[in-house]
């Protein structure tokens, strides 16, 4: 797998007053812009084609990145006068898709071995989705599931919630796909990944796992979420060898 697509159109609004200049994903965590070290984390294992969607304050990625050469990297970027949402930016995308691929939300912190998550995608061979899924401090505005033994969606919980489910884990806004998604996809409409297209394709019988894991996730949406994010990077600096 070498692509990853990363969602970067959001409008940043929990964020502001530090979203009112840039775009969510070109905050910085320790000095250099989130977008930057998705681009780095995905290169050390291998992904090197990039497809990012703008609304925005686009002029503030492509003019920072270009076309990725400088990264050793190639980025095709489209922008969505009207945001189509997540489901639909990949559905904008479906000429340029790889048959798998990786999908990230511009606005999480991760330092995920994709190798290994990859890999654990690539050996369901009956599946179309794979999510990364976990704990969370905050499952009131996350999006939960049920799983199986097997970690096959059973359903899906979507936010926010009048109650807790007392089984769930979290999603975490990270995933692996086979092109064959964007056949559930309506074109051009907004279309959510997480409250429409996995709901619907669990519902149809279609294989959707979760994949667990100890690596560094955080979603930085907040003001308090990314505050806490900066004050982990120094500890992760020796943890992950930044």
């Amino acid at each position: 797998m070498r692509q990853a697509l990363i969602f970067c159109a959001g409008l940043g609004t929990r964020l502001k007053p530090l979203t009112d200049n840039i775009p969510k994903p070109m905050v910085p965590i320790d000095g250099k812009p989130l977008l930057e070290r998705h681009i780095e984390q995905f290169k050390k294992y291998g992904v090197n084609d990039f497809l990012i969607n703008l609304h925005h304050l686009p002029d503030k990625i492509t003019d920072y990145f270009g076309n990725g050469s400088n990264w050793g990297v190639k980025i095709t970027y489209k922008y969505e006068p009207e945001l189509l949402d997540t489901a639909g930016a990949i559905k904008n995308f479906e000429q340029e898709l790889d048959d798998k691929f990786f999908l990230i939300y511009g606005d999480v912190f991760s330092l995920l071995d994709y190798d290994k998550f990859g890999k654990g995608f690539l050996e369901k061979k009956d599946t179309i989705a794979m999510v990364v899924i976990g704990d969370t401090d905050h499952p009131w505005d996350s999006d939960l599931v049920e799983v199986d033994n097997n970690l096959r969606f059973l359903k899906i919980y979507k936010k926010p919630h009048d109650t807790i489910p007392k089984k769930y884990k979290a999603m975490r806004a990270v995933y692996c796909f086979d092109k064959k998604i964007a056949d559930y996809i309506p074109g051009g409409e907004h279309y959510k990944i997480d409250h429409q297209l996995l709901p619907d394709i669990v519902g149809r019988g279609l294989a959707v796992y979760g994949y667990e894991t100890t690596d560094y996730l955080k979603d930085i949406g907040t003001p308090e979420r990314y505050q806490k994010c900066n004050e982990d990077f120094e500890k992760l600096k020796l943890q992950y060898n930044l």
